[in-house]
């Protein structure tokens, strides 16, 4: 697929997503054809419930994929009880070490949605504080992992927080089922799930639908100064919330214009495009093959890297750069050279295994 048509299609993919996080999605108007065209890669991006939530009592419920979509969302529904079992069990086993996590995105994210079946999360992400880090490693080592994934965090610096004592005193306390588990306060998680896209850039639709639902939901005395905080902090989350508006129709209420960007980077918008619209977005093939196995197979080592050059959003975001209309070309080498510099202190280890 070309450039132009993947842009096309993930321009598809947005106008079909619109409004699909609300309790009643707004009319559809959408072709059979191009429902097709999509729905392929709305179960690819784990969108397919929400693809389903979105076209229910449509003329394209009919569609022969619409099924396919209707089946995700009983399948998340059942993955989430199952879930959230898993998650209060992480909780007990640290806690009976004196360690308090935070839980971030996935069943966190899920809540601003009207059914929890509808975002998808497999990982147990868990944030904990930096000198707890290896004593929570240690625990979690004793768990199954055919039955548990835990994508352990030390602190929140890998989501540009760094006030990790405010962020632990604004957060909350929330039932689940037997247990209460910690959550980020309102601001915290629209930082982080707007971070989250950007870091990793923005190919996965159901991350921006996280930060459109997170926008819809925010409270009257929602605190957008502490949300944004410093203003190269502030840009990737100024850059995804007009993101959230200009590609799915967002709604906010009282947005201040500290959160309105001047004017978005001219590659933002076509970068978020061609990443939805292709069929083998940047970042699948990274979790799908590890570098490590084209080395040691000594087989398409020169598609492994394309795979693994940065688009212009993950590059910036995380090399820290200004979102203006300059060449994103240095922070892609940089954000390369950073990676690489990972990959090759890991590589004895992993090439032992």
């Amino acid at each position: 697929m070309n450039t132009n048509s993947a842009k096309d299609t993930g321009r598809l993919v947005a106008a079909f997503l619109s409004g699909a996080w609300r309790r009643k999605p707004p009319a559809l108007d959408f072709s059979a054809t191009d429902f097709e065209r999509i729905a392929p890669l709305l179960l690819q991006t784990g969108a397919g419930a929400l693809g389903w939530w979105r076209l229910r009592s449509s003329k394209l419920e009919s569609c022969a994929a619409a099924e396919q979509l209707h089946e995700k969302f009983r399948l998340y529904t059942l993955e989430t009880r199952l879930h959230k079992s898993r998650i209060e069990e992480v909780f007990a086993l640290l806690r009976a070490r004196s360690i308090e996590p935070i839980l971030i995105k996935g069943w966190t994210a899920a809540r601003y949605y009207p059914e929890r079946g509808l975002r998808p999360y497999g990982d147990i992400d868990l944030c904990v504080r930096p000198e707890e880090f290896q004593s929570a490693e240690r625990a979690l080592a004793d768990l199954d992992p055919r039955k548990f994934s835990v994508d352990l965090h030390s602190g929140f610096a890998r989501f540009g927080i760094r006030e990790e004592e405010k962020l632990f005193t604004r957060s909350e306390l929330v039932t689940m089922d037997q247990t209460d588990v910690r959550i980020l306060g309102v601001e915290d998680h629209l930082r982080v799930v707007c971070f989250h896209l950007m870091r990793e850039g923005a190919w996965r639709p159901l991350w921006l639908t996280d930060v459109a639902a997170a926008l819809e939901s925010v409270p009257q005395d929602f605190d957008w100064n502490y949300c944004l905080g410093e203003k190269r902090q502030a840009a990737p989350v100024v850059c995804a919330i007009a993101l959230a508006q200009q590609l799915l129709g967002a709604r906010v209420v009282g947005l201040p214009e500290a959160a309105r960007p001047k004017k978005t980077p001219r590659w933002l918008v076509p970068t978020v495009l061609s990443e939805w619209g292709s069929r083998a977005p940047s970042m699948t093939s990274r979790h799908d093959f590890p570098m490590s196995g084209h080395l040691r197979l000594r087989k398409d080592i020169l598609k492994g890297l394309q795979h693994r050059w940065p688009n212009a959003i993950e590059a910036t975001t995380t090399m820290n750069g200004p979102f203006n209309d300059l060449p994103r070309l240095p922070f892609q080498i940089g954000n390369s050279l950073f990676r690489v510099g990972g990959f090759l202190t890991h590589l004895p280890k992993t090439w032992n295994q």
